[in-house]
């Protein structure tokens, strides 16, 4: 039996349903986020949870339930599905009204939805690095918020796929933003890059997580527009998202990165990520 969230309670999955007017299926009018899931212990729940709070408020939604019912309740979700490792999705839109493209009315109920998902660690991505493609950046201008409003996203990472490639790192004329489902980290003479935390990019909760990680231990870690030619000319790349942790990135449009194979510094920015995910969750299964 499979449990999910509707609205605060946790109900089988064949009992949910969400009207065709939901504003989330008319216009992508709400806000998401995915938690990773090891040991059955949520890893960085609150900055997820707090990214969803501050994601709605930037489209001018204050959500329903607190961080602390959200944690309750996907908390419980994990254990009645009895996820060891795997994910969280959970979005909140602004409701169900008559089709409006202005704010529905005082009063309506926003609609939250959540489910569990097994998901084992991309353990080959993890040891032996992906394959990229560079693709022009076409989304709106507040990518700062994780909202259901993912075409551009879609688009690249489906031209990533049919090129054989796991990600498109996207690109505003020459300046480099992010990748299609992950922030991207140059590694040139052993210092870190990556794009400053505006609203040309989701600063992600992986990204936060190595930010403190590289400066806790010595790593420098520099935000800093950098160019497609930086990205071409880089020793190393590595990309970060909830479900990619932190992968290497071996070629960029047919080009090896460096020598092709993940690099030192890559190597123990992966090293401190898992000791912080075991620090958090406990010890991770070697095969895990």
């Amino acid at each position: 039996m499979e449990y999910v969230v509707l609205n605060g309670e946790i109900i089988e999955r064949y009992q949910a349903k969400i009207d065709v007017e939901d504003r989330g299926y008319q216009f992508g009018d709400g806000v998401y986020e995915v938690i990773r899931v090891y040991n059955g212990i949520m890893f960085t729940g609150r900055e997820h949870l707090e990214r969803l709070v501050s994601s709605a408020e930037k489209i001018g939604m204050k959500l329903g339930w607190t961080i602390e019912e959200l944690e309750s309740l996907f908390n419980t979700l994990i254990k009645k599905n009895g996820i060891g490792t795997g994910i969280v999705y959970m979005q909140v839109t602004r409701g169900t009204s008559p089709r409006n493209h202005a704010f529905p009315p005082a009063g309506v109920s926003q609609t939250l939805v959540a489910y569990t998902r097994d998901m084992q660690r991309p353990m080959n991505n993890l040891a032996n690095g992906v394959k990229t493609i560079l693709a022009e950046d076409i989304r709106w201008l507040r990518c700062d918020i994780k909202s259901l409003n993912l075409l551009g996203n879609i688009l690249a990472k489906q031209k990533a796929a049919e090129a054989g490639c796991y990600e498109a790192f996207l690109h505003r004329g020459e300046t480099i933003t992010e990748g299609s489902s992950s922030n991207i980290f140059i590694i040139k003479d052993g210092t870190v890059y990556t794009h400053p935390a505006n609203n040309f990019i989701l600063n992600g909760i992986t990204r936060q997580t190595l930010e403190k990680l590289c400066k806790a231990n010595g790593v420098p870690f520099v935000e800093k527009e950098f160019t497609t030619a930086d990205l071409l000319a880089a020793d190393e790349i590595a990309i970060g998202s909830t479900t990619s942790e932190i992968t290497p990135a071996v070629e960029v449009d047919g080009q090896p990165v460096g020598n092709g194979e993940p690099g030192p510094v890559t190597r123990k920015l992966q090293t401190l990520f898992q000791q912080e995910i075991e620090r958090q969750c406990g010890t991770l299964a070697v095969n895990s």
